[in-house]
């Protein structure tokens, strides 16, 4: 099943006022993570990557030491999609989760 490309950006509004921003060319969003430690970046990624794998949904992504740098975007519609939504949500729950243990 393929899934649209996001008609209603006012969809985006619950991310962009948690930090997730529009990427300044690409249809996408961006958000930086910081964690207190490698160890808690690194299983922010790890617990990320086991939705990603279940959505069949993988964002572009990339750590140095104790900071992930996200950028979600829909390949296959070529921009936004509510998968992007819908992994931006998930992302930030695991990421309080994080901060909270």
């Amino acid at each position: 099943m393929k899934v649209p490309k996001l008609q209603d950006r006012s969809a985006l509004d619950p991310l962009l006022a948690k930090g997730w921003a529009l990427h300044p060319t690409r249809d996408a969003l961006v958000k930086t993570y910081r964690f207190r430690n490698f160890i808690e970046a690194f299983g922010f990624m790890t617990r990320a990557a086991l939705w990603a794998e279940k959505w069949d949904h993988h964002p572009e992504w990339s750590n140095v030491y104790k900071t992930v740098e996200v950028l979600l975007t829909t390949h296959d519609v070529d921009g936004l999609s509510a998968l992007d939504i819908k992994l931006a949500t998930k992302m930030d729950a695991l990421a309080e989760s994080a901060a909270q243990g």
